[in-house]
């Protein structure tokens, strides 16, 4: 990893605008954004501005520790310090491969003046896209565990605004359809939490490097005002630790526009560098699977005569996957322990290296590596964690063994063990410690019903991606997925990280499936999905035989999922988006657009691309009266001469899309 570096300094005419008595101000490189901290009446403040904007106005920090201890007044300031930090990284994979992490520094040690003379640091970084900040508690003199009953850090919002939302602490985790309204009308609600603010800029509440602590949502309390509110153990405790901790970063990233956000790198830069030796086992790929047809009705996950995870099933798909190019494979239902009830409330016993009937792993796995196809390994825990547990270093000993570099891992369940919440202290730290030994066994992991992103995949490569949404399968057992989901997720969930959502349904009208149930949108709307929502790997999600003789099926074949740049060209929440990615590998460049439920003209601007070189746009997009109700399958697929001075208008369909690959001439 090559890495351009400038070291830590104190630049005090920088970082710090100004000084007064128990007040200081920290500004961004760029000056744009600030955060001032004050000690009011013996209680640590903090504001933020963004240009002459008031953003943030002074607002609460601190805990409530056991016991109703105070741990947020009756403080002295004991030491300041002010630093600066510059330096450009590689992703080993992503959606940008050099990122640049520029920020100022400012870190305030407080002590309390009485009782228990407890000691805390709260250190803030200013960055060009946001702000951020954490809690550090240090060792200290007095002898006890540390409970946290409650944080008492407030996000006093100067204007109201449109917030995307959707709700914490519910049996489907943050499986819901996003929704918007007022700051001053919500209630406790996950994070990311986009705001359009009446102040004109586009914001984005986060956490970054969340580490053995409890995961934030955030609540309203008054008027714009939200407050963190930890996810609790199941005896309401919110964090528990031995004798230090330290808070996850609590993020604002701020811009201009939505489409901002989405090329805002604060999240990963305030997560540490890279600490795998070795991440030569994952490569960015895309792979076909034994799913959709189970999620649709014509295979089942359990042992029956319509069992989809047969060693028949798996050699057919493997002959398909081989046949057109592809090297990776998904088989779910493949081990012992389904049961039609799996996804029900239960602690269910799966086994995690006996193979169900029907199905022969070895066989399997020595079948694809004669066809170049690598299977993907999946464990489904149905959040039986005491169960998965004690056989998980089998399991992952058993895919080592057999060559397989991919792991998904389903927690399906409202609550862990069916009492821990998913985004409790617990969770974190389970999440964690699977990623951790799945690295010890070469194991990329791919989490489905886990704990939210919040930046590890820098620090661990090896967390390729994860659900943590509302995702495709939701078209094929109920009301589904409205047109506008897929404009929404963009500037919300995916602000956190890649997302599995498994695109690529070519049958969007579902006729193998369940009656009255089908995808809501085009299938050029489906192409276009593999440059809006990113993710090192991507699912080619239908059946095989969706696929077999399609034109379209060629822009899979040649879209790329590790990419050099990203660039939002355009986009309005929960209305359209238009997407243009960089292929890491190729001079070529990928874009895609997509639209609600209302038909849109989208004129491209072609100016990303090399000013100096001609290109053949190869598009894929909804042929002429095509919506999600008029013939949503039907692709036109045409070749035109551009460069980068050129203009292209698209027309898109009602819920439709068009996907484009720029191949340099």
């Amino acid at each position: 990893m090559k890495k351009n570096l400038i070291l830590p300094a104190l630049l005090l005419s920088v970082t710090i605008g100004y000084s007064q008595k128990n007040a200081y101000e920290l500004a961004s490189p760029n000056g744009q954004n600030k955060i001032k901290f004050e000690l009011v009446k013996n209680a640590p403040k903090y504001a933020v501005s963004h240009g002459k904007t008031e953003v943030i106005t002074p607002s609460d920090m601190g805990f409530v520790l056991k016991n109703n201890e105070n741990l947020s007044t009756d403080f002295e300031i004991k030491n300041v310090k002010q630093s600066s930090f510059d330096e450009t990284w590689e992703q080993v994979w992503g959606e940008k491969k050099k990122i640049r992490n520029h920020y100022n520094q400012l870190s305030v040690e407080l002590q309390q003046k009485s009782g228990n003379k407890r000691k805390l640091e709260i250190q803030f970084r200013a960055f060009d896209d946001g702000v951020a900040f954490r809690y550090v508690y240090p060792k200290q003199n007095v002898k006890d565990s540390i409970f946290i009953m409650d944080e008492k850090t407030t996000f006093n919002l100067k204007e109201d605004g449109k917030a995307w939302w959707i709700p914490a602490n519910r049996e489907n985790r943050d499986e819901y359809l996003f929704k918007d309204a007022p700051v001053s009308k919500l209630d406790t609600v996950l994070t990311p939490l986009t705001i359009e603010s009446k102040n004109g800029l586009a914001l984005s509440f986060h956490e970054a490097n969340l580490v053995d602590f409890a995961s934030m949502t955030l609540v309203n309390t008054t008027g714009t005002q939200l407050k963190s509110d930890l996810v609790p153990w199941s005896d309401g405790v919110k964090v528990r630790v031995k004798d230090s901790f330290t808070s996850s970063w609590r993020t604002l990233q701020i811009g201009e526009k939505p489409a901002d956000l989405i090329t805002s790198y604060l999240i990963l830069n305030l997560n540490e560098p890279n600490k795998l030796k070795n991440t030569s086992y994952f490569k960015p790929y895309k792979y076909f699977g034994i799913w959709w047809g189970m999620h649709i009705g014509k295979y089942t996950f359990w042992e029956s005569d319509k069992q989809g995870a047969t060693t028949k099933h798996a050699e057919e798909y493997i002959d398909f996957t081989a046949k057109e190019g592809f090297h990776h494979l998904l088989i779910e239902g493949w081990n012992k322990g389904w049961t039609p009830a799996w996804y029900e409330n239960h602690m269910h016993m799966f086994s995690f290296t006996k193979s169900a009937d029907n199905f022969d792993l070895e066989k399997v796995v020595a079948y694809g590596k004669a066809k170049n196809v690598e299977l993907m390994g999946y464990h489904e825990t149905g959040s039986n964690l005491i169960n998965y547990l004690k056989e998980v270093d089998e399991g992952f000993a058993l895919y080592k063994k057999l060559g397989i570099h991919t792991v998904k891992i389903g927690h399906v369940g409202s609550k862990l063990n069916m009492k821990e919440n998913h985004f409790g202290q617990f969770g974190v730290n389970y999440f964690r410690y699977i990623l951790e030994k799945a690295a010890q066994y070469d194991l990329a992991v791919l989490y489905h019903e886990s704990i939210k992103d919040t930046g590890e995949r820098r620090t661990y490569p090896n967390m390729i991606s994860r659900e943590a949404a509302r995702g495709q399968e939701y078209n094929a057992w109920s009301e589904g997925n409205p047109p506008n989901h897929l404009t929404i997720i963009p500037f919300t969930r995916l602000l956190s990280g890649p997302m599995d959502f498994t695109p690529g349904i070519f049958d969007v009208e579902v006729k193998q499936g369940y009656p009255g149930k089908r995808v809501h949108g085009t299938t050029a709307q489906q192409l276009a999905l593999y440059v809006t929502i990113y993710a090192p790997i991507q699912m080619m999600a239908d059946l095989p035989e969706n696929y077999e003789g399609k034109p379209a099926l060629q822009f899979l074949k040649d879209v790329p999922t590790d990419w050099e740049d990203t660039k939002v060209l355009e986009g309005k929440i929960g209305e359209y988006i238009t997407t243009a990615r960089k292929d890491r590998n190729s001079n070529d460049w990928y874009l895609g657009t997509i639209t609600n439920e209302k038909a849109r003209d989208v004129n491209v601007s072609l100016s990303f691309l090399d000013k100096n070189a001609t290109y053949e746009a190869q598009i894929y997009a909804d042929a002429e009266g095509t919506d999600e109700t008029h013939n949503p399958e039907s692709v036109a697929i045409s070749k035109k001469t551009v460069k980068a001075s050129d203009v292209l208008k698209l027309h898109l369909g009602g819920a439709g899309g068009t996907a484009i690959r720029f191949k340099k001439i």
